[in-house]
């Protein structure tokens, strides 16, 4: 994929995040069942897509605020959950990583705890005492950086409907270690032929 490798400057001429993310929900998220609970949300067209402009941690924190009181005023039906993809800010997981403070207190800020909660995904996502080339990695890596805005009863009602929330870590680990780092590219490949 042409997009990640662009992130020191953000994206690049030509380069579309939102159908990068799309590519990869498809492929990766529901393509490799990383996320049971995605597929539903996505056929339904629950997701909202949005594409922050903010080049400082700032700017991204008004779009994040903007768009926490925009998912929780929404009717559920409608908009279920929200991906907010930032290509030019935070390309560096550490601040990324710091930033999810600054997130969980915009929550707070609203007045969301208990309703609403953000999941981290980031190109080079790292979890800790993994190395970075750890494949394990990849279970929350997205082509661009993003938060993923959840609503909270829809993740506890997702969780009670999978027979083993706790197996899908395991399952997802077992499935990319067989995929390896070259079928993760060649699954993220926008020159792949579609399926």
């Amino acid at each position: 994929m042409s997009g990640p490798r662009q992130q020191a400057s953000g994206p690049g001429p030509g380069c579309d995040p939102i159908a990068d993310t799309r590519r990869w929900l498809e492929r990766a998220v529901i393509g490799l069942n990383l996320c049971p609970f995605a597929k539903a949300v996505y056929v339904r067209d629950q997701v909202r897509f949005v594409l922050s402009t903010a080049r400082t941690a700032g700017a991204l924190r008004e779009d994040l605020v903007h768009e926490l009181e925009a998912l929780a005023s929404a009717d559920p039906a409608l908009t279920d959950t929200t991906l907010i993809v930032h290509p030019h800010v935070l390309q560096s997981f550490d601040d990324y990583n710091d930033f999810l403070d600054v997130a969980d207190a915009a929550i707070a800020q609203c007045g969301l705890e208990g309703e609403l909660q953000v999941a981290s995904f980031h190109p080079d996502y790292r979890f800790a005492g993994t190395a970075p080339d750890d494949i394990d990695n990849c279970t929350n890596r997205s082509p661009w950086p993003m938060l993923h805005l959840l609503r909270e009863r829809s993740v506890a009602r997702a969780v009670e409907a999978f027979p083993d929330p706790d197996a899908i870590v395991s399952r997802n680990l077992a499935t990319l270690r067989r995929l390896g780092h070259a079928g993760w590219r060649a699954l993220l490949d926008d020159e792949r032929a579609p399926d």
